[in-house]
């Protein structure tokens, strides 16, 4: 089942360090892992994906984001959400 949902975010970590390239395979890997466990379904990994998107927008002023750094992260996030939601639309 894990194998048919899309996973293909590397225009979007491409430019990432390897830490943050680490991280996002890991999270990924986890939310794709338990969905196909039937833990979380499609749409609660969107919802977390766009809580996290959310909480990003309200916290960046304070972590001392530059808005550059902001639109990045918020464009992983976005592209991880779209894959998702494409995984949603074929079920």
């Amino acid at each position: 089942m894990a194998s048919r949902m899309s996973n293909d975010n590397s225009d979007a970590i491409h430019g990432l360090d390897a830490h943050g390239q680490a991280a996002i395979l890991l999270v990924e890997s986890l939310l794709h892992g338990l969905i196909a466990r039937g833990v979380i379904s499609v749409a609660d990994a969107v919802e977390i994906v766009d809580t996290a998107a959310e909480v990003k927008g309200d916290v960046s002023a304070e972590l001392g984001d530059s808005p550059a750094n902001l639109r990045r992260s918020l464009g992983i996030l976005a592209a991880i959400s779209q894959s998702l939601r494409h995984d949603l639309a074929e079920r």
